[in-house]
């Protein structure tokens, strides 16, 4: 009997059933660019997402299994290359009706304590929860081309915290990873630099914020308006390409 348990808790879970596949797929337009093969293994991450995610929405805020299908679809967007090793190092969802506000303080060099409330559509915890805006998620699906994508771009801060550091560059072989930071690095540096004079600039400024949203909004790029992307970080485009998989 303990073998039987054990066999029956470590079988593959049930995929996402067809009905809801099909509605994922209506509404998420991404999903369209992805060949059968890549289809197929979205929906397979889609459903790993959804065994070992706790979703959790915040009242008064409902969702139905396709609005969870469709949350566990885009959040494994950026796995499609990488597998399922990007869910790891944390267990929750949650997802509030529109922006929420958190509270922030810092400690300057003085000594002095300043705080003050910040409105989020989406934000990523080191080793703890996602936190998504339906609302914003809705946006993104209402607008597919328009260079936004809250989730991918939570869900890029999560692959980069894979290897312990927050900075633009997510676990990757070594020689990769060489290539990858010095191509960032350039991109980035320029990206800065033209922000900084008031230059007018492709992609959302927000990416110039720290390497870290560099990537994180250039991955939003590469699914929602990767000619954009492609046009403005070549290389940058490049790299996307082999660590997340074509799009477009």
């Amino acid at each position: 009997m303990p073998g039987l348990i054990r066999r029956l808790l470590g079988r593959a879970p049930d995929p996402v059933d067809d009905d809801t596949w099909r509605h994922v797929q209506a509404r998420v337009r991404w999903i369209h660019a992805l060949d059968d093969t890549r289809s197929q293994r979205l929906r397979a991450l889609a459903t790993l997402f959804l065994q070992r995610k706790t979703i959790t929405p915040i009242e008064p805020l409902q969702l139905d299994a396709t609005r969870r299908a469709i949350l566990a679809a885009l959040c494994c967007l950026p796995l499609l290359e990488f597998g399922e090793e990007g869910l790891h190092g944390w267990s929750q969802l949650i997802v509030y009706p529109d922006a929420f506000r958190v509270n922030r303080t810092h400690v300057d060099a003085a000594g002095v304590l300043h705080e003050w409330d910040d409105e989020l559509i989406g934000e990523a915890w080191d080793g703890g929860p996602l936190i998504l805006s339906w609302a914003d998620v809705e946006s993104d699906l209402d607008d597919p081309h328009a260079g936004f994508c809250v989730a991918v771009h939570e869900m890029a801060h999560k692959l980069d915290a894979l290897d312990g550091v927050l900075d633009g560059t997510p676990p990757l072989p070594r020689d990769w990873q060489r290539a990858w930071a010095q191509d960032f690095q350039r991109a980035f540096d320029a990206f800065v630099a033209d922000v900084d004079a008031g230059r007018e600039v492709a992609i959302d400024p927000y990416a110039a914020e720290a390497p870290e949203e560099f990537f994180a909004v250039c991955s939003e790029y590469h699914f929602s308006d990767p000619a954009t992307l492609r046009d403005a970080f070549p290389a940058v485009a490049a790299h996307f390409e082999r660590f997340f998989g074509p799009i477009a």
